[in-house]
């Protein structure tokens, strides 16, 4: 596997949290980071196939979105 560097600014607190995450799992803080990027970047990608999949298959929610209206669709009008 290729592996590059990247210079990582996190605000002091986030660092601390992961760090001591990192610790308590008994891994480096790189590998900790690593990790959890990877974890993430499964995670959107799982979801933007699920919804890809979702939105071929959809019946009837466009005219009930137009018909309707978003918001009130959605509960945001009072």
């Amino acid at each position: 596997m290729r592996r590059s560097t990247y210079l990582l600014k996190l605000p002091l607190p986030i660092k601390k949290a992961a760090q001591r995450l990192a610790k308590e799992d008994g891994v480096s803080l790189n590998q900790w980071i690593a990790t959890a990027v990877a974890e993430k970047v499964g995670v959107v990608e799982t979801a933007a196939d699920f919804f890809k999949q979702r939105a071929g298959k959809a019946t009837g929610a466009p005219w009930a979105f137009r018909r309707i209206g978003a918001k009130e669709h959605l509960g945001l009008v009072s």
